[in-house]
């Protein structure tokens, strides 16, 4: 018997005042489940780490997460309320986290699988403070000083040594801007013994402090990096959709909805390098990784350890040419 059919029989019986139902369909996302007793047996089977595993749509795992309050009231009042069920796609929910969280998380550098740069004609003993903005979203956040050196770390797939058509990033022979700091261009490469790049050699121009050239000369791409003198290390948590399906319900016959986890859906990197100023960032603090993502300080951080989970990836334009193989700038 349907739960409305019995609550308008115990009202018949009773003799009591018919008061009126009405009844909303469960709020529900791809990729997601949503059942309380299905989300038990993950916690109990240990396919997650508890409550609070980033990846579970409870409360403690959407704040552990870094998703805010703010963020998550703004996604259900787009969505609304309907009578009728339905599902609502995951990324209407990332969208408004990455709108909120661009308002208000403080931009910081951070480079998650490191290559090591090296700048030749830079002074080996010398450090400087560049300009960062902090948010430029919100100018009354200001600005800090991010020290550069003649050693640096960037991302690995910031370089490629044979670059593909329409790739604009660092490779031998071409000019890049390194974020708030120097136009550099590559002059060699380190292997090792295997025959991969294990280091980058540069030029940089000394009159392009800031960012830009004296004779106004153009770069078609800016990258972010790292003193390598001055970095912090840290494990970075990267969460991906639990299930690799949109209804993680849909099995084949003799299976449970367990059959579409992802085994893809938590990669940690432990040895992430950050800019010191991420040195005092307390847990539950959000910042935005630029070019890479909004992530948010773990509970499970501590002082000279610190672990950091990412809350929602940014775009990354040609990590989605390069996968599908199709031409883009």
């Amino acid at each position: 018997m349907p739960i409305t059919s019995r609550y308008n029989w115990f009202i018949e019986q009773l003799g009591i005042f018919p008061s009126q139902q009405i009844e909303f369909d469960r709020l529900s996302l791809t990729y997601t489940m949503m059942s309380k007793r299905k989300l038990r047996q993950l916690v109990e089977e240990k396919f997650v780490t508890g409550w609070d595993d980033p990846r579970m749509p409870t409360l403690r795992g959407m704040r552990r997460r870094g998703y805010s309050p703010e963020a998550i009231r703004n996604f259900v009042s787009a969505v609304g309320v309907s009578r009728t069920n339905g599902i609502v796609d995951l990324a209407m929910l990332e969208h408004f986290i990455r709108e909120d969280l661009n308002k208000r998380a403080p931009r910081v550098m951070a480079v998650l699988r490191p290559l090591k740069v090296v700048i030749d004609n830079y002074p080996e003993n010398q450090a400087e403070d560049m300009d960062a903005v902090n948010n430029p979203e919100d100018p009354s956040a200001g600005t800090r000083k991010v020290p550069f050196s003649r050693v640096l770390y960037i991302e690995q797939d910031d370089f490629r040594e044979d670059p593909p058509k329409q790739y604009y990033r660092l490779s031998p022979g071409r000019e890049v801007r390194l974020r708030y700091a120097y136009l550099v261009t590559c002059t060699s490469v380190v292997k090792n013994e295997k025959g991969k790049i294990v280091e980058v050699h540069c030029s940089y121009d000394p009159a392009t402090r800031g960012g830009n050239a004296p004779d106004g000369r153009k770069v078609k791409s800016t990258i972010h990096w790292v003193s390598a003198a001055h970095a912090i290390n840290a494990e970075v948590r990267l969460y991906e959709n639990l299930f690799s399906k949109e209804n993680p319900d849909e099995v084949a016959e003799g299976q449970d909805f367990t059959a579409n986890l992802n085994p893809a859906s938590l990669e940690v990197i432990p040895d992430a390098k950050l800019e010191p100023s991420l040195a005092t960032a307390v847990a539950g603090s959000r910042h935005q990784f630029e070019r890479v993502g909004y992530f948010c300080i773990d509970s499970e951080s501590k002082p000279g350890k610190l672990v950091i989970n990412r809350t929602v990836a940014l775009k990354d334009t040609w990590a989605k040419i390069e996968k599908k193989g199709q031409p883009a700038r």
